[in-house]
């Protein structure tokens, strides 16, 4: 198995800030999510992975304002980006096995993503 990792040095938007990019222009939830995806493609490692794989999330946050689930919604700009870069055929349960939040408080705002490469001696 073979396992890497990269961080994302700045803090993605949550759930409730998404929706409300939605709510006040038809597309500007569509332009926002892309804008963000771009911005994540410019910080993943040059590589391809073709068996599936599982991602565990770091989740650093300054303060413990916002709530873990809004927070950890950003997983989906970030999948999404990966699949979007090449990095992943796709991101759906094929390639994607799974994967796991983990939240630190007090040492600013950015992701760690951790991509553990699964092998089906992993997968029992």
């Amino acid at each position: 198995m073979h396992n890497f990792s990269f961080e994302i040095p700045f803090r993605l938007p949550s759930l409730n800030e998404y929706i409300d990019k939605c709510r006040n222009n038809r597309y500007g939830g569509a332009k926002y999510k892309k804008d963000i995806e771009m911005e994540i493609m410019r910080v993943l490692p040059k590589c391809q992975i073709e068996c599936q794989v599982w991602f565990d999330f770091v989740w650093y946050e300054q303060t413990k304002r916002r709530d873990k689930d809004n927070v950890a919604f950003a997983k989906k700009y970030i999948l999404d980006a990966i699949q979007r870069s090449g990095m992943i055929p796709n991101d759906n349960n094929q390639f994607v096995l799974g994967f796991s939040d983990r939240f630190v408080y007090g040492e600013g705002d950015k992701v760690k993503v951790i991509v553990k490469e699964m092998s089906d001696a992993d997968k029992r």
